[in-house]
């Protein structure tokens, strides 16, 4: 697997496909972005977040180049960690290791190319299989939020996750 920066011409399209539901769009952006997801929409999104936040976005490949996977990563350089977004693998891919295999990926690059101490990530107590993924890859639960966002008639808790350099097993 490889990660790459994101190219719209190229990738908007599986993205989009990716993004299956109202519950997986919320999931991934709590609501940032409108659902469904468009286009002019996220480049919005991207190119506040790479003005505001320095932040990049990317997708993971397959080695012969297709996409399976997005993040958005930025590096607070004033307390030197690294902050992933908006991760989602493709739907069809779910359950399959991706996830796992994207976030190792990931988090090498964060702590060899970018040299942060460590890296952080908020995901949905709801959202079972993602938190299983970062707790195999290192990230360990800092704090949570309860009935963080609303979705529907529910609410959801929100768990805030970190993954040193230090514990980390490349």
């Amino acid at each position: 697997m490889r990660i790459r920066p994101y190219i719209e011409s190229r990738d908007y399209e599986a993205l989009e496909k990716w993004i299956d539901s109202s519950r997986t769009h919320a999931l991934w952006c709590a609501n940032l972005l409108p659902c469904p997801l468009t286009q002019s929409g996220l480049r919005h999104l991207l190119e506040e977040s790479g003005t505001d936040r320095e932040e990049s976005a990317y997708v993971a490949t397959e080695d012969d180049g297709e996409a399976v996977g997005f993040f958005c990563y930025s590096v607070n350089v004033e307390n030197n960690t690294g902050f992933f977004r908006f991760v989602i693998v493709d739907a069809g891919k779910r359950g399959l290791g991706y996830g796992k295999k994207m976030m190792q990926t990931a988090l090498r690059y964060a702590f060899e190319i970018t040299d942060v101490e460590a890296v952080r990530l908020n995901v949905f107590a709801e959202n079972s299989r993602a938190i299983s993924c970062y707790e195999q890859c290192g990230f360990q639960v800092q704090s949570v939020v309860e009935k963080a966002f609303a979705y529907g008639g529910e609410r959801w808790g929100r768990y805030s996750m970190m993954a040193e350099r230090q514990n980390w097993q490349g």
